[in-house]
């Protein structure tokens, strides 16, 4: 018997998968469970035409992530914080005061978990942020961490 898994099943096959399975196991594990459908004419163009979709959409998402990307391209972006002697910080930059700085400055609005720093900025000066917008496209971001301004 022909059935389209709903789910994921161990062994047998991934979600909107069709696959062929003993009329037994179809009846009296799949179906009951919610796992699988009887995989009928109507039911596999059905699903041709949610893998269109889904296909476009996932290019519409990445055309967007690279049009983002090319705008983070020829960014700076400049974080001011508090420094003591020899250019270490009071505190630190992490990737939240990046993504903070990249909305209010430059109104774009990033999520600080695609923003990958190996560990946060603890120095004045020039470093190099990787932003992972997609799973096939990144971006490279200049943060420049200057010294705040003391008001006397």
């Amino acid at each position: 018997m022909k059935v389209i898994l709903l789910k994921d099943v161990p062994g047998q096959g991934k979600r909107s998968d069709v696959i062929d399975v003993a009329d037994g196991y179809a009846r009296n594990y799949l179906f009951p469970r919610g796992l699988a459908v009887t995989a009928s004419k109507g039911k596999i163009k059905e699903l041709a035409d949610r893998r269109q979709t889904m296909a476009r959409k996932e290019k519409e998402l990445e055309q967007q992530a690279r049009e983002l990307a090319a705008r983070l391209n020829d960014l700076t972006v400049v974080i001011a914080a508090k420094a003591g002697e020899g250019g270490r910080l009071f505190g630190s930059v992490n990737n939240k005061d990046i993504a903070d700085t990249l909305a209010d400055k430059y109104n774009i609005e990033l999520d600080k978990k695609k923003l990958v720093l190996k560990e946060p900025i603890k120095q004045l000066g020039a470093f190099s942020v990787t932003a992972k917008l997609h799973p096939a496209v990144q971006s490279k971001i200049e943060v420049q961490v200057v010294e705040e301004e003391q008001k006397q």
